[in-house]
C-alpha cells in the first residue's frame, strides 16, 4: 500500500510540474455557475456595495481630521460619524447578502456536480471499475466534492471582493496621491511573483494530498467491507496498520501542502507591510513640509491598508483555489471520461414483439485486465425462443463471460453478439438489457427494506406487484416472519438475511423485471439441500416459457435443461442432453462422474 502510494505520488508530481495554468480545471465550475444568473448577479451587486461602502470610509476620516477636527466643528463631526454608521449599515447588509448568496451558489454548484459525476460514473462500463479503485472514485465524490465546495463559498467570494477592493483602493489611491501611487505599484511585482511560485507549487501538492487521502480511504473502504473475513483471519493488526501507514503518507502530502501555504501568506503580507511603511515614511515628510494635509495622508494610507489587506487576502485565497483546482481536476477526469460502452448514436431497433433469441457467432474475448488471455474464442451457438441452455464447464471455461456480452458488458474482440436478431453493438443498452434478467450467485442487495431492494430496478412497481413477485419467489414465507415484513431493513448487503432468503429477494426481482431473457449464475450453488429446494421451485416457476440461460457447476441442477453447452478454456467443446453427453464420455461426463461418485 505504502509503496502504491509514493508511485502514484511520484507520478501525480511529476504530470503536475508539466501544467503550466495552475487555476484552468476551475474553469470546467463555469457551466455550473451559469445555469444560476440570478444568484450570481446578486453576489456581484452585494460584493460591489460591500466594497463601495468600503471605499467611502476614507474619504470621511479624511475630511474629519482636515476640516472637523481642525475647525473645531461639532456638529461637523457628529453628522460625519452619523453618515458613517449608514455606511456601516449598508456594509452589514452588503456582507450577509454577499455571504448567502454565495454560500447558495457553493451547495448548488458542488450537488449539482455530484450529481453528474455520479451519472458519469454509473455510465462506465465494469472495465473501468477493473483499473479504477472504487474506494477511490468515491473519495473523489466526498473530499474532492468538499474543497470544491469551500473554494466556491470562500476563495470565489473572497476573490471577487478583493479584487474590486484592491482596484477601487488603487484607484482612489492615484486620486490621492500619484507620487507615493507609483511607490506602491512598484510593490506589486514583488507580492505576485511569490504568490503565482507558490501557487502552483500548493496546487501540485494539493493534489499529492488529495490522492493520498484517496488511497488510504479506498483500502480502508475494501477492509471494512469485509470485515467478517478479516476478523477470522485475525488481520486487524497488519490492516490497522497498512492503515496507519497510508494515513501518514497522507498527512505527509498535507502537511506539505500546509507549510507551502503558510510561507506562502508569510512572504506576500510581510513584504506588503515593509512596503506600507516605507510609504508612510515618505508620506509622513511630506506632510512635515507642508506638501500634503494630514487628513489627505491618513486617506492614502486607508486606501493602501485595504489594497495590502486585498493583495493579502487574494495570496490566502490563491492557495485555496489552488487546492480547489486539483479536486477539480480529478473530478474533471471522471465527469468528461467516455464510456467505453455505450448505447449508438442511431441505436437499432428490437422486434415489437421480444422472443427472446441468442446468438453467438465465432465469439472472441478478452478481458482487459487480462489481455493475453481469451476468455471465449471463435465460440458459435444459437439458444432458440424459450429454451433452457445450462452451460457448464471446469472454473475459467468462459461461462460467466457470456452472461457479460449477452448484457454487453463488454464488446467482442471478434464475431458477434444477437438478441433477437439485433447485435447487441447496434442495439440501445437500455433497451437490450431491459430483455435479460439477472440471478447471480452473489446476490447484490441494499441497505434497505426487503420491498425496495425487490423494487430495485423497477421503480414503477406497486406495493401489490411486490407482493406476488415476492410469492412467485417462495419468499412470502420468510418475509412474513421478519418484525416488519416487507418494511425489515436488510442491512449493508443483506447481511441480517440468509443466504437462500437472499437468492428469493434477487428471483422475486427478476420476476418484477418479467424480461423474456433469464440468466442464472450458479443461482443454488452456495445453498445447502433445504434452501437450494426452495430456490429451485421459485426458479422453476421464474422460468416458465422464457428463455432460460444457466450456469451451475453441480450439475444436478442441470438435468432437465433442453440442451447442455460445455465450455473448456472457453471453447465449445460438446453440445447435446445429459444423457447422450453422459454416453460419449467426454468432459461432461467425467464431471458428472466426480460429482455423482463423491
Amino acid at each position: 500500500m505504502a509503496d502504491l502510494a509514493i508511485g502514484q505520488t511520484a507520478a501525480n508530481a511529476s504530470a503536475e510540474a508539466r501544467r503550466r495554468v495552475a487555476l484552468r480545471p476551475l474553469l470546467a465550475l463555469k457551466p455550473y455557475l451559469a445555469r444560476y444568473p440570478v444568484m450570481v448577479l446578486s453576489t456581484i451587486v452585494a460584493l460591489t456595495l460591500a466594497a463601495m461602502a468600503t471605499l467611502v470610509l476614507p474619504l470621511g476620516v479624511r475630511r474629519m481630521i482636515d476640516l472637523g477636527f481642525a475647525g473645531g466643528n461639532d456638529a461637523f463631526v457628529d453628522r460625519y460619524f452619523a453618515v458613517m454608521v449608514a455606511i456601516g449599515l449598508v456594509l452589514a447588509l452588503a456582507s450577509a447578502a454577499r455571504f448567502y448568496t454565495v454560500s447558495w451558489l457553493g451547495e448548488r454548484v458542488v450537488a449539482d456536480l455530484a450529481r453528474d459525476v455520479f451519472r458519469s460514473l454509473t455510465a462506465q462500463s465494469p472495465g473501468f471499475f477493473e483499473s479504477e479503485h472504487s474506494g477511490e472514485v468515491m473519495s473523489r465524490l466526498t473530499a474532492d466534492t468538499t474543497q470544491i465546495k469551500s473554494a466556491i463559498g470562500t476563495a470565489f467570494s473572497q476573490t471577487l471582493r478583493n479584487l474590486v477592493l484592491l482596484i477601487g483602493a488603487l484607484i482612489m489611491m492615484f486620486v490621492t496621491s500619484a507620487k507615493l501611487s507609483v511607490l506602491v505599484l512598484g510593490l506589486i511585482p514583488l507580492v505576485v511573483i511569490p504568490l503565482v511560485v507558490y501557487g502552483r507549487a500548493v496546487k501540485r501538492l494539493s493534489r499529492t494530498a488529495q490522492d493520498s487521502l484517496a488511497s488510504a480511504s479506498a483500502y480502508a473502504a475494501e477492509n471494512l467491507a469485509a470485515v467478517r473475513t478479516m476478523q477470522a483471519a485475525g488481520a486487524e493488526p497488519e490492516v490497522t496498520g497498512r492503515f496507519a501507514r497510508a494515513l501518514e503518507l497522507a498527512f505527509a502530502a498535507a502537511g506539505a501542502r500546509m507549510r507551502a501555504r503558510a510561507g506562502l501568506t508569510a512572504v506576500a503580507l510581510f513584504l506588503v507591510f515593509t512596503g506600507i511603511v516605507g510609504i508612510l515614511w515618505l508620506g509622513a515628510g511630506d506632510v512635515l513640509a507642508g506638501r500634503m494635509t494630514g487628513g489627505t495622508l491618513g486617506q492614502f494610507v486607508l486606501y493602501a491598508v485595504f489594497a495590502a489587506g486585498a493583495l493579502g487576502g487574494l495570496s490566502e485565497v490563491w492557495g485555496e483555489a489552488a487546492q480547489a483546482a486539483g479536486a477539480a481536476e480529478r473530478l474533471g477526469e471522471l465527469l468528461v471520461r467516455t464510456p467505453d460502452i455505450r448505447s449508438p448514436d442511431n441505436p437499432k431497433p428490437f422486434p415489437h414483439h421480444a422472443k427472446g433469441e441468442i446468438t453467438f457467432d465465432g465469439v472472441t474475448f478478452r478481458y482487459p485486465s487480462r489481455p493475453e488471455t481469451a476468455a471465449i474464442e471463435g465460440l458459435s451457438f444459437r439458444i432458440a425462443p424459450g429454451e433452457t441452455v445450462a452451460i457448464v464447464g471446469p472454473s475459467g471455461a468462459g461461462k460467466s463471460t457470456i452472461f457479460n456480452l449477452v448484457n454487453r458488458f463488454y464488446d467482442p474482440a471478434k464475431g458477434t453478439v444477437r438478441v433477437d436478431g439485433v447485435d447487441v453493438r447496434e442495439a440501445d443498452l437500455g433497451a437490450l438489457r431491459a430483455r435479460a434478467a439477472l440471478v447471480p450467485q452473489e446476490v447484490a442487495l441494499f441497505a434497505d427494506t426487503i420491498a425496495e431492494n425487490i423494487r430495485y430496478g423497477a421503480a414503477e412497481a406497486g406495493r401489490a406487484d411486490i407482493e406476488q413477485a415476492a410469492r412467485t419467489a417462495e419468499a412470502m414465507e420468510f418475509i412474513q416472519r421478519l418484525p416488519n415484513g416487507f418494511d425489515t431493513k436488510v442491512g449493508e448487503r443483506g447481511v441480517t438475511l440468509s443466504g437462500g432468503q437472499r437468492q428469493r429477494i434477487a428471483i422475486a426481482r427478476a420476476v418484477l423485471r418479467n424480461a423474456p431473457i433469464l440468466l442464472l449464475d450458479e443461482a443454488t450453488s452456495a445453498l445447502d439441500a433445504e434452501s437450494e429446494a426452495k430456490v429451485q421451485a421459485a426458479l422453476e416457476r421464474l422460468m416458465g416459457s422464457r428463455t432460460t440461460l444457466v450456469i451451475a457447476h453441480r450439475l444436478a441442477t442441470v438435468q432437465k435443461a433442453d440442451r447442455i453447452l460445455v465450455l473448456d478454456q472457453g471453447r465449445l467443446v460438446e453440445e447435446g442432453k445429459h444423457p447422450e453427453l453422459i454416453a460419449r464420455g467426454g468432459l461432461y461426463s467425467r464431471l458428472a462422474g466426480l460429482q455423482f461418485a463423491a
